[in-house]
């Protein structure tokens, strides 16, 4: 199995576990799901008495998003203003690490050029259906994942950025 950490934060962000969809080399897409995590029964093995009342737990079971929790992420909100602000930054931050990586130019002028085609096409048009998060660590420097439904309605979908993102074999 392969865990992406983010290369900034080191924050844990997806893993090939998912079906991670690349799209134009720019973007991972991931289908999630949304699960119920709650309070695990135990069974002690012990005989309660017949006059003893049983006692009512609340053990509340609550729907998460199985990626937002595997992962531990936390959501965040951005207006479109704040949100481009942020991204100006975290693309010049990746860019920088690629360089430090030894990528070379033509990788990096692919990443700017399809990023920005990505924004423009894919982003901007969609912005008010996002919902963000934050790595574990909420580094304000870090990745900003993206989350969306797909056209169905229901089926949520994380974005997150390649170029951000180290492999790690485990």
């Amino acid at each position: 199995m392969i865990i992406y950490t983010d290369i900034l934060t080191g924050d844990e962000i997806i893993s090939d576990s998912f079906d991670l969809k690349d799209i134009d080399g720019v973007v991972f897409e991931a289908d999630c799901a949304m699960i119920e995590e709650g309070a695990v029964a135990v069974n002690t093995g012990a005989n309660a008495s017949a006059e003893e009342a049983e006692e009512a737990l609340e053990d509340e079971t609550r729907k998460v998003n199985n990626i937002v929790s595997s992962f531990r992420l936390q959501s965040t909100s951005f207006d479109k203003k704040g949100y481009l602000s942020y991204l100006k930054g975290y693309l010049k931050a990746v860019k920088g690490a690629m360089q430090e990586a030894g990528a070379d130019a033509d990788a990096i002028t692919k990443f700017e050029k399809g990023a920005q085609t990505y924004v423009k096409e894919k982003l901007l048009p969609n912005f008010k259906d996002f919902e963000f998060f934050t790595g574990e660590s909420m580094n304000p420097d870090g990745m900003i994942v993206l989350m969306n439904y797909r056209e169905d309605g229901v089926t949520p979908f994380i974005i997150a950025w390649q170029a951000g993102l180290k492999g790690m074999k485990v």
